[in-house]
């Protein structure tokens, strides 16, 4: 059984692109593996929060992995700040990490254009990343396109560590959906879907409600051709409708095309909403009980961090030992 480990912030709230990219392929992994879902905090504080929204956000997403159909039987959930092997783990990653190679991060780059001050938590997010995945023997790591030069680095920690101490790292391999890896903005096609853009409308929240995304698709950017019709190049808005609603409705882009041979946008769009309401309103129901049965969510992380804890001391002693952190007892 393969070890699947993920990660998602507790800043803002999921997108329909988290959902459709990531987050809807969970259920299906707890199946065949064994999962690692986790509450990243840690990473969300290489910039300022507010800490009373950054702990109730913590335990909404956790909520919401629940709410999507994450079973605490089958996989393990938990709160990254429960388990400090993850920030253990990380100092060893940052020390056989190279500044040039941090440094080359797009993301980094993208994060710290125009700031005046940069934390250097900005810089070491990709070797935590790498600790996150590294301390439970992670064979898939499934990301959106955007991660993936992070992974690569994780590899070549691994790989690094493995040649220069003990080789006890497991080395992952990157899975990338084929179809809704990266699900666009509704206003700017060219762009991907971002919980923290500006735009308010170029995103659809996993707590939307039935009249907001309505009024977001309606108002998504297509063309003036009117023809349903999947062309990325020239007709990127339409595309990704007809993305979304696929994975929504579980019909080929094929078939949607033909259903809108001779119908317009307007029904068209009218149809992407009904599915993306449907798609998410059992979610949002679940999500709500869980909130209100807050005994249960607790326990279940609980239960969650001690497995994780378990797991990944186990790791970092390995790690620890390799380097001569250990301290050499006498024997009795």
């Amino acid at each position: 059984m393969a070890t699947i480990f993920s990660g998602v912030k507790p800043t803002g709230f999921p997108t329909l692109g988290n959902y459709l990219g990531a987050l809807k392929h969970f259920v299906t992994y707890q199946e065949e593996h064994d999962c690692y879902f986790c509450v990243v905090n840690q990473h969300a504080i290489t910039v300022p929060q507010d800490k009373l929204e950054l702990r109730a956000n913590s335990k909404k997403l956790a909520a919401l992995y629940l709410a999507i159909g994450i079973d605490p039987d089958k996989s393990t959930l938990f709160i990254q700040s429960e388990v400090p092997a993850h920030t253990k783990m990380a100092w060893i990653m940052q020390c056989i990490s190279y500044m040039g190679e941090l440094e080359r991060m797009t993301q980094f780059k993208d994060k710290s254009e125009n700031r005046v001050a940069v934390s250097a938590g900005l810089l070491t997010y990709p070797p935590l990343m790498a600790a996150d995945i590294l301390l439970y023997g992670t064979n898939i790591v499934p990301v959106g396109e955007d991660q993936k030069q992070h992974l690569e680095l994780t590899r070549n920690l691994a790989e690094r560590f493995n040649k220069q101490y003990n080789d006890i790292f497991t080395i992952p391999e990157v899975h990338i959906p084929k179809v809704g890896a990266r699900i666009m903005d509704l206003g700017n096609p060219n762009k991907k879907m971002s919980k923290s853009d500006e735009n308010v409308n170029g995103y659809i929240s996993l707590l939307d409600d039935e009249k907001t995304i309505m009024k977001k698709v309606k108002r998504a950017t297509t063309d003036s051709d009117m023809t349903v019709k999947y062309d990325k190049e020239n007709k990127p808005g339409v595309s990704n409708l007809l993305t979304i609603y696929s994975l929504c409705s579980g019909k080929t882009i094929e078939e949607l095309e033909q259903l809108y041979e001779d119908k317009g946008y307007g029904e068209f769009k009218n149809d992407v909403a009904e599915a993306i309401i449907s798609e998410l309103k059992p979610i949002q129901e679940r999500y709500e009980t869980l909130l209100n049965s807050e005994d249960e969510l607790d326990e279940i992380l609980d239960r969650g961090a001690e497995k994780a804890n378990f797991v990944a001391n186990k790791m970092l002693a390995k790690a620890e030992r390799a380097m001569g952190l250990e301290r050499k007892r006498k024997k009795k």
